[in-house]
């Protein structure tokens, strides 16, 4: 049998491969969990408490009564629930379930508190998935807006590195005659007038934010569109982030590069932004699949997945 490795993931959710292996029907002993899993029962148990602050057979135990919770408050019999938990009488069941919940299981109801206190934050939830809350040990809770201004960050430098890859006649060539993303910002009709122009909303923004004069348009060629989003984008990062610390999301800016000068709510800008940016970012992806390079598809759910799994792999 092969041991748990520690190499860099390869589109595998390895963690969700061990709690597969703890929660399977058939898996009631360690050995069968860690054979799931191609592992010895002495590494398999010794990952996944790593990795969850749990025992296997503790998470498998907390994780099947509440799920008998859920089942006895949608009608199940006691009996039933007992046997489907892997308990082997129903006095058993009965004990364990009324140490863990404060009641026996006759006392569930359908409103009942399922959930059991855990290290992790993996849970049982209705009716085959699992539930993660966020993780106690000090990991900070996951803000969207953070998310999306990240990603989008994230995405559009690769869109940038994918683009630098053309020869320059497909780098600017005309895919979508007459495409205008926003009137005011021009025709956006090839890769390098889409990348320019995701690129150039963030200057501008920052521009009005900070009060600063109308930036400088930079050229539009790969290495220069790197160079500015490296520049922009560190700074958008951090200006959103000292927007949501503030809890400014309401302050109002006026914009003074607008003739003539007009007013908008931080938070509406963050959105604008993220909203046309996400649009732009797509339109370059379909014009670099038409340019025969191939690309993803840009989802911020594999995306986060990617960094959440590198930041495993990190600090094993």
């Amino acid at each position: 049998m092969t041991e748990p490795t520690t190499e860099p993931p390869s589109g595998r959710d390895r963690l969700r491969e061990l709690l597969d292996a703890v929660l399977s029907e058939e898996n009631n002993r360690l050995s069968e969990m860690a054979g799931q899993a191609h592992a010895s029962p002495f590494h398999f148990s010794r990952v996944l408490s790593r990795d969850t602050g749990e025992s296997p057979v503790a998470l498998r135990r907390r994780v099947l009564l509440e799920r008998a919770a859920w089942q006895i408050g949608q009608g199940t019999s006691v009996t039933d629930a007992a046997f489907a938990a892997g308990y082997e009488s129903v006095e058993g069941f009965t004990r364990a379930f009324a140490r863990a919940f404060g009641h026996p299981p006759s006392a569930t109801t359908a409103g009942s508190g399922r959930w059991l206190p855990a290290p992790n934050g993996v849970h049982f939830h209705p009716p085959i998935h699992l539930w993660v809350e966020e993780h106690p040990k000090g990991r900070p809770s996951l803000d969207v807006t953070g998310l999306q201004v990240h990603h989008d960050v994230d995405d559009t430098a690769l869109l940038i590195r994918l683009a630098a890859d053309l020869p320059e006649a497909e780098y600017r060539r005309v895919r979508e005659p007459g495409r205008t993303t926003l009137t005011w910002d021009g025709p956006e009709e090839s890769i390098a007038a889409t990348l320019d122009r995701l690129v150039r909303a963030k200057e501008m923004w920052l521009a009005s934010i900070e009060g600063a004069d109308t930036p400088e348009h930079g050229g539009d060629g790969p290495e220069s569109l790197r160079l500015r989003h490296e520049e922009a984008g560190a700074r958008w990062i951090a200006t959103v982030t000292d927007i949501g610390r503030r809890d400014a999301w309401g302050d109002r800016l006026i914009d003074a590069l607008c003739d003539p000068p007009e007013s908008f709510l931080l938070g509406g800008v963050v959105a604008h932004v993220l909203t046309y940016s996400a649009h732009r970012r797509q339109s370059v992806r379909h014009m670099l699949r038409a340019a025969g390079v191939e690309v993803d598809h840009g989802d911020p759910l594999e995306w986060l997945q990617g960094r959440y799994e590198r930041d495993r792999y990190e600090h094993s």
